[in-house]
């Protein structure tokens, strides 16, 4: 009985160690302002002013790329009172018929708000099932995508959408699945992704040579 105790405890602070590892760090002070110079260390707390905390112009036109999607985050790099917080927050403005290809955040979960317009959204769950979980979302809804699995975006409105996004990590990761596999330098093998893709290898050949680009 003992035995069998001792192996829950065990079992328990495992799980715990592993889901504290999942995220960020919990920071050790009150905030730790990226230093402007680019090295590890926090800004001087005696120099930090409301500015490092702050950004303004969020909501002003960006470009916007061949997906139809103009793209402004905050971040470290734009809002230094960012660092240590655990927190990315971005606004993404879709043209008609615009979307964010399949992607993945390895590091975090997003939450999705509609500001304006119409979106589809859905992730899918892991082998075996590759379930579908989807949902049109209309102004003012909300959705999540659990952290890790591949999930889609659309614009589904008569005109632009705008949604709104927090993921639970400074550094959440993006990894475009197109891209990731398309544009890999140097190329897998051909053989091997037609293989993998059941498409002709042909196919796969022409895709490794389409203009792949950074989503961001």
């Amino acid at each position: 009985m003992a035995s069998n105790a001792i192996l829950f405890i065990t079992l328990a602070l495992f799980n715990f160690i592993c889901i504290t590892f999942a995220f960020d760090p919990r920071p050790l002070q009150d905030f730790c302002v990226a230093n402007p110079t680019g090295n590890a260390t926090c800004k001087d707390p005696k120099t930090v002013t409301a500015d490092d905390f702050f950004l303004s112009g969020l909501d002003r036109p960006r470009s916007f790329n061949p997906y139809g999607v103009a793209r402004a985050i905050a971040n470290p790099t734009t809002v230094p009172g960012f660092n240590t917080q655990g927190l990315t927050f971005t606004r993404v403005e879709f043209v008609l018929n615009g979307y964010v290809p399949p992607h993945i955040h390895p590091r975090a979960s997003e939450v999705i708000y509609v500001a304006e317009g119409m979106v589809e959204v859905g992730f899918v769950t892991t082998y075996p099932d590759y379930k579908y979980y989807s949902k049109v979302l209309n102004e003012g809804d909300v959705f999540i995508f659990p952290v890790g699995l591949v999930h889609t975006v659309r614009n589904v409105a008569r005109g632009k959408t705008v949604t709104l996004a927090a993921l639970n990590s400074q550094n959440p990761g993006f990894i475009f699945i197109p891209d990731n596999v398309f544009a890999a330098k140097p190329a897998i093998n051909s053989n091997y992704l037609a293989g993998a893709f059941k498409l002709l290898e042909f196919t796969v050949k022409v895709l490794q040579t389409k203009p792949w680009f950074m989503f961001l």
